[in-house]
């Protein structure tokens, strides 16, 4: 399969050709640097923004916040992916319309924070792999 590269800033990663570049929605969020989509059961966000946090602090943070929004974490744990440490988690998001899958991987890198989140009702396993590649490939410049 075909991979295209999207680069932003000091931000760069490869994406499958089946996945879409939208108009990054920079009104509603402004630290917002890209949007992919893959059909229409996946959205992924990728953000950047200066943080004096740290990813001990960061990751209480996001399991709070999904709990809060009456989501259920599923998994969050520390890892090493693209050479450098991040968050992952996993988590499922019920509301009246849609429930779905949220998988984020968090960075923070000479204090700035990266963001992928993806929000997803397609549960096929294809994707998250997709969406895994996608992230191992980031590359901060």
């Amino acid at each position: 399969m075909n991979k295209n590269i999207f680069q932003s800033g000091n931000v760069s990663f490869q994406y499958p050709e089946t996945w879409t570049v939208e108009d990054a929605d920079t009104f509603n969020n402004p630290d917002c640097i890209a949007t992919l989509s893959k059909g229409e059961s996946n959205l992924l966000n990728i953000v950047a923004f200066p943080t004096p946090t740290d990813l001990n602090s960061y990751k209480e943070f996001m399991e709070n916040t999904i709990c809060d929004d009456g989501g259920v974490i599923l998994e969050s744990d520390f890892v090493q992916i693209a050479n450098m440490d991040a968050i992952r988690l996993h988590g499922n998001i019920r509301t009246p319309d849609i429930t779905f899958d949220i998988h984020t991987y968090v960075f923070i890198e000479e204090g700035n924070i990266y963001i992928f989140e993806l929000r997803t009702a397609d549960y096929s396993s294809k994707t998250i792999k997709e969406y895994d590649e996608i992230v191992s490939s980031l590359k901060l410049e």
